[in-house]
């Protein structure tokens, strides 16, 4: 192996470590690219985004399948095969991955598959194998990601117990599956393991499912799930769960009842946490917040000079295009750019059946702040490309400053809302009014049309929905 002095050493290989590795050297930079796994791409391509909406799009054939029965279609009852799921998933995991490689190769961005961490600020540690024990660096940017949290109670040494990785893995379907958290991880993987076949039971501590999103988009995929599910339990906590022979016996606790159900398997995802053991952060000079992320600048510096932080390691939200772009940003400033991370708009997409998707202002935090905004919504009732899929439950709406119509923030509920949302990103980092998507011919039929009526509601009626005048 060459000297082992870069400009620039990228710890963890995921969608922020990659795109900053590969944007340092395109600027130049001699650039080294750490990771521990074989296979680049990280935590989002290996055992989470990836697999999970590969999972996501063959379960949702299931359902396809079963309500094409309204149009007279009508098939058989279907056999799933776990092993070829299991292996058509990581042939996309293994397309993605050694493009990935190709590309660092491509850039001749050295690649090292090693343990890294901090000796001082200007040195790493190595431990893997045919690796030199030392790294040394001008700059380093720590992307080494998050992890699942499994709280001490509910940290079995039973294989029945799973966090999203293993749930990712497909084990069997389990007749009866309790997914402890509503959140999004929780409800998409909830979402896979009931279109196989599992009686799913969702319980959530809080007041409801996905406590960040606006009620009205979350209501239509709540009356869904309704369905689904055979139950979803608020307000309830799994105070603790023993394993049997015959399951796991989960305590429910919803002040101030108790009550105990048994369950093939349960699943746990109540978050994640990022990513800072062992890597030798008190031989530097980062601090970290109270809970545990590492503080950083909007150029992405820590409080290291030498030393860079992106994605989940910084803080919420915990998304790869958001790592994506922060990696950037930590390239960019350290090859001498001007810049910094300043996205008025950060997109989040819930890829459940129908999706959520919403990006700027939510109208929960305008409330909060006392903002005042102007909420307009379209339904997908109306919508005439939502008719003809037999999806109408959906909505658009647009968060709007009253006076100017300025586009603050977009939200929608719907199959295909995560391809939508881009128009709304688009519309708040440009400084795009109401009339400016009223006014922007969108193709018909089709469920973009909502975006463009729900600003034409700004002004008045859009055409296929009557709005009253108040007077």
């Amino acid at each position: 192996m060459a000297e082992l002095r870069y400009d620039v050493a990228v710890i963890g290989a995921g969608p922020g470590g990659y795109a900053a590795a590969f944007q340092a050297a395109d600027l130049g930079l001699r650039t080294a690219l750490i990771d521990e796994d074989s296979q680049l791409g990280g935590t989002c391509l290996l055992r989470g985004c990836i697999p999970s909406k590969a999972l996501l799009h063959a379960t949702r054939l299931l359902t396809d399948a079963e309500e094409a029965a309204v149009w007279g279609i009508h098939f058989g009852k279907p056999r799933v095969d776990l092993e070829a799921f299991r292996d058509r998933v990581s042939a996309i995991i293994g397309k993605l991955t050694n493009g990935v490689r190709t590309l660092a190769g491509s850039r001749k961005v050295e690649v090292i598959q090693a343990r890294a961490w901090f000796k001082d600020a200007t040195t790493l540690q190595l431990s893997g194998a045919n690796t030199p024990s030392e790294l040394s660096f001008g700059h380093a940017i720590i992307a080494t990601g998050s992890t699942p949290v499994i709280p001490d109670s509910l940290r079995l040494r039973d294989p029945r117990v799973m966090d999203s990785t293993g749930a990712l893995r497909l084990p069997d379907i389990p007749p009866r599956l309790l997914v402890v958290g509503g959140g999004y991880i929780g409800l998409e993987l909830g979402t896979v393991y009931q279109a196989l076949g599992s009686e799913v039971t969702v319980v959530e501590a809080l007041p409801r499912l996905l406590n960040n999103v606006d009620a009205d988009l979350l209501r239509p995929l709540h009356q869904r799930l309704l369905r689904q599910f055979k139950a979803i339990t608020l307000n309830t906590t799994v105070a603790k769960l023993d394993a049997q022979e015959d399951g796991l016996v989960a305590t429910l606790t919803a002040s101030p009842k108790t009550s105990t159900e048994t369950f093939d398997r349960v699943l746990v995802a109540v978050g994640r946490r990022p990513s800072t053991n062992q890597l030798g952060l008190e031989h530097t000079a980062i601090t970290l917040t109270p809970r545990g992320f590492i503080q950083v600048d909007r150029q992405m510096r820590t409080t290291e000079p030498t030393i860079f932080a992106i994605g989940d390691v910084v803080g919420e939200p915990m998304l790869a295009h958001k790592a994506t772009h922060e990696g950037l940003v930590a390239a960019r400033v350290i090859a001498g750019k001007q810049t910094a991370f300043d996205a008025a708009a950060i997109p989040a997409v819930v890829f459940t059946d129908p999706e959520i998707a919403w990006c700027g202002l939510t109208e929960d935090a305008a409330r909060v702040s006392g903002q005042a905004v102007k909420v307009v919504r379209f339904p997908w009732a109306a919508s005439g490309r939502a008719t003809t899929l037999g999806r109408t439950e959906g909505v658009t709406k647009l968060i709007l400053d009253p006076e100017s119509g300025r586009v603050l923030g977009m939200g929608l509920c719907g199959i295909g809302a995560g391809e939508l949302i881009a128009e709304g990103v688009l519309a708040v980092e440009m400084g795009a009014v109401a009339e400016d998507l009223a006014t922007s011919i969108h193709p018909h039929p089709t469920v973009s049309e909502t975006v463009m009526e729900a600003a034409e509601s700004f002004y008045g009626s859009p055409t296929h929905l009557f709005i009253p005048k108040r007077s």
